[in-house]
């Protein structure tokens, strides 16, 4: 089956999104809502079935202009991309997908999926690896809870003692939760600007429409202050733990662990169901997906350099 590059504007995103439905691993950042939400537009290499038109395989670049040239990056909000690929598909390797969209750009960044073996760089990249943390659900959910760390389970014990026990609810607006980022953890995330944080809003719009999203809240018993909040992408193979905001009083009282352990108790004796954690780089992050029973599980970032012409002097 033929390999093209195409650019956004010659996608077919049916075609797109029944790929990415059908792919393994199921990776829901490439769904095209996804990226039109974090990269507006983005080119890709497709393998395409004759006859049929179906896309078999993709690639996304997400893609702009820079004065050195064009550029591929990793969209924000956007943990993996790299190669998705269906049963259909005769085409494997990463590198060869690569081969075919390295010319047209000065520099490359991917983050791959974790299906993506690369035992070694593809020619020309630098490849570092980088893990999250993810816990399969199908056990019940007695199982799930004896995996966690004896500080956590006693701590969900002590909470369930008190005279008002913080309770976790669900709410269909973020608007809550963001508030809470911005106000107790906005300040250290140099890297999330305003235009961030309306990229996020539209993301998270996007996914309500086709029914991903779950936000869930720990609320104060006696203020109804909002203690923690966290938003859950929820699809049928894979839920990712996209976003989350604790105050201070919330981290004290444990608030993040109790929705954690809630979203775990209702997914609990799922087959083929994976919580993503959704990162794993901090040790200290790590440390407590992991009081979870997750596991690490490695996916690789590939960068590419190259030096316009004009500055090919300096060398």
């Amino acid at each position: 089956m033929p390999l093209y590059l195409l650019p956004f504007a010659h996608l077919d995103l049916a075609a797109w999104d029944a790929c990415v439905a059908a792919a393994e691993p199921a990776v829901p950042y490439a769904q095209s809502v996804w990226l039109q939400a974090t990269a507006r537009r983005w080119d890709a290499v497709v393998e395409v079935e004759p006859g049929s038109g179906r896309y078999l395989s993709v690639l996304p670049l997400p893609a702009k202009r820079r004065p050195w040239g064009r550029e591929s990056f990793q969209p924000p909000f956007t943990q993996q991309l790299g190669l998705l690929t269906t049963i259909g598909s005769r085409h494997r390797d990463l590198a060869e997908y690569l081969a075919l969209a390295t010319g047209r750009y000065a520099r490359q960044y991917l983050q791959a999926n974790s299906g993506n073996l690369l035992p070694t760089a593809p020619p020309d990249f630098h490849l570092a690896w980088r893990q999250t943390y993810c816990l399969p659900l199908e056990a019940s959910y007695e199982t799930l809870h004896k995996g966690y760390a004896a500080d956590y389970r006693r701590r969900l014990r002590l909470n369930q003692q008190l005279e008002q026990p913080l309770q976790v609810t669900e709410t269909h607006s973020a608007d809550g939760l963001l508030r809470l980022f911005r106000k107790h953890k906005g300040g250290e995330v140099a890297s999330l600007k305003p235009r961030h944080y309306r990229q996020l809003e539209q993301l998270i719009s996007n996914l309500q429409e086709l029914g991903q999203v779950r936000i869930l809240e720990v609320l104060a018993p006696s203020s109804g202050e909002l203690l923690a909040g966290a938003l859950f992408v929820v699809t049928p193979r894979v839920i990712i733990y996209l976003f989350a905001a604790a105050s201070p009083a919330g981290k004290k009282a444990a608030a993040p662990l109790l929705l954690l352990d809630y979203l775990i108790q209702d997914y609990a004796a799922t087959p083929g169901l994976v919580l993503d954690f959704e990162g794993g780089m901090i040790p200290s992050i790590a440390r407590f997906f992991a009081n979870f029973g997750a596991r690490p599980v490695p996916y690789a970032a590939l960068t590419l350099t190259r030096q316009p012409w004009y500055l090919l002097w300096k060398r």
